[in-house]
């Protein structure tokens, strides 16, 4: 496991001996960060989002306790998992740790052997939970973003476009015909077909935060933040020139003997649209009207 694949762990406690031990104890296995108290510990708990935090209860100024507090308030911090590690052993404590939301609870003097499994299976289980949640979040098919990640990752870089004053740019595709697609050829061609387009989707979506994914059946949504109109317009156009390229036979299209798509397409500037929904049915009012002058073909809201 290279380096930057290596989870990480921070670690918190204002005694410097404890530090370097847990660290020496970690550091072949994991990425360690190190912090002497409570703000440090929230401060680098934000910027580097830990897998697990080892949190020492005693601490001067800010106690473990509140430090958990903390954490827990912020939503980027929340789902942090949090072992308390302490001098106090009163079961009292151990509950109070734990009812705060403390993954779990070491007593010092820590045993080595029991930190070290104990830190395993939380982030076997942090391991777990993210594989879940990306699961959750992808089309089988396809192997893109579902419906649901769009919705959620379109929510915020629409608010994201209108505090900046950027352009947002967004695509409905939609193969043409797909219906006869699948009935001449059998659907385990027409999976083949989607699969093969969302790849040149996927492909094509060139900016960091850039998005392809399926909204429902044959259509796919492409989602471009800080893209404007013209350069959306040439991702787009790349995608379909890939399509038309892969030749695939279409003997039941109404458009052409070879696979093509439609696509509608609008993007947002400062002002031009002032809802959220607006932008997505500019989009899809623009792919219907690409579909009704023919298909095999990209028309874009120009005023937008």
């Amino acid at each position: 496991m290279t380096e930057s694949a290596l989870q990480k762990v921070l670690v918190v406690d204002d005694d410097a001996i404890n530090r370097e031990v847990l660290g020496e104890l970690l550091k072949p296995d994991y990425t360690v960060l190190l912090a002497r108290n409570g703000a440090q510990a929230l401060e680098r708990a934000a910027r580097h989002a830990p897998d697990l935090i080892l949190l020492d209860v005693m601490m001067p100024d800010m106690d473990g306790f509140e430090v958990l507090r903390r954490l827990r308030a912020e939503a980027q911090t929340a789902h942090i998992a949090v072992i308390f590690i302490s001098g106090l052993d009163r079961p009292e404590d151990e509950a109070n740790g734990l009812k705060m939301g403390a993954a779990d609870y070491i007593t010092k003097p820590f045993n080595p052997s029991v930190v070290m499994a104990r830190v395993a299976v939380h982030l076997q289980v942090v391991r777990q939970r993210r594989m879940l949640e990306r699961l959750a979040n992808i089309d089988g098919l396809t192997e893109l973003a579902n419906r649901r990640r769009f919705d959620d990752i379109y929510e915020c870089e629409w608010q994201r476009a209108r505090r900046s004053a950027q352009p947002l740019s967004l695509a409905l595709l939609d193969i043409d015909s797909f219906k006869q697609f699948n009935d001449h050829y059998g659907h385990a061609a027409g999976d083949r077909v989607l699969r093969a387009v969302a790849r040149l989707a996927a492909a094509g979506m060139r900016g960091a935060a850039d998005l392809a994914a399926r909204y429902g059946g044959e259509e796919l949504v492409l989602l471009m933040p800080d893209t404007n109109a013209t350069a959306a317009q040439a991702a787009v156009a790349g995608i379909c020139q890939g399509i038309a390229q892969l030749r695939i036979p279409h003997a039941a299209s109404t458009v052409a003997p070879e696979l093509t798509v439609s696509v509608g397409g609008a993007t947002l500037l400062a002002g031009s649209i002032e809802q959220s929904a607006g932008l997505f049915e500019a989009a899809d009012t623009h792919l219907y009207r690409a579909k009704q002058s023919g298909r095999n073909r990209i028309v874009w809201r120009h005023d937008a």
